[in-house]
């Protein structure tokens, strides 16, 4: 998914020289990144009328839900729990609880933000630290205590920015406006006790 994501900078480069020679507007290109695991039916599918390689199950929907939410949360690789689990030794940061379509109950979502160096590093962990605050708070209707956690985060989120510490195409400012936009909702209007 990092690689991917990194091929695109160079890719808009010479898409954007190409654009530019031949005289029109250049729109560069961006791609959100779901990664669930789970078990899933891969292979050829269908009939002699219509045929394709494919892949289906409950955990591919999933995934291509969570690569829907990247834009609302200003990430470049948003992974399930299931697959949050399995990488324990990679840099991510808990996102939500969502409830995707076809599905009951709320998952937790998270974004990917680095390989085994990046969860090593001090900035990133004061980082998690200060969103695990955020989040804790914030569902416990703890709007101040939510929101301090919350500057706090971005404070330390503008250094790994700065430090260009961050996946190409995540711009974690959307997660945290997303929030601020939550609380001064639920300042006017308060969920119930039980939400």
């Amino acid at each position: 998914a990092f690689e991917m994501s990194n091929m695109l900078g160079p890719l808009n480069k010479e898409l954007e020289a190409e654009a530019k020679e031949a005289g029109r507007k250049f729109l560069p290109l961006n791609a959100g990144i779901g990664i669930n695991t789970g078990p899933c039916c891969v292979g050829n599918v269908g009939s002699q009328q219509r045929f394709t390689y494919s892949v289906l199950g409950d955990a591919v929907n999933l995934a291509a839900r969570l690569e829907g939410q990247t834009k609302s949360y200003g990430m470049a690789v948003i992974v399930g729990e299931t697959t949050q689990a399995a990488i324990p030794d990679f840099a991510t940061i808990e996102l939500d609880l969502i409830r995707v379509k076809g599905k009951l109950q709320p998952v937790t979502i998270y974004g990917l933000l680095g390989e085994e160096d990046m969860a090593q590093d001090a900035e990133f962990l004061a980082l998690e630290e200060q969103v695990n605050t955020m989040l804790s708070r914030y569902r416990a209707q703890d709007w101040d205590g939510a929101t301090t956690a919350l500057e706090q985060a971005r404070r330390i989120n503008a250094g790994l920015a700065a430090a260009e510490k961050l996946p190409r195409g995540t711009n974690t400012d959307v997660l945290f406006d997303l929030y601020i936009e939550r609380i001064a909702d639920y300042r006017q209007d308060p969920p119930p006790a039980d939400w």
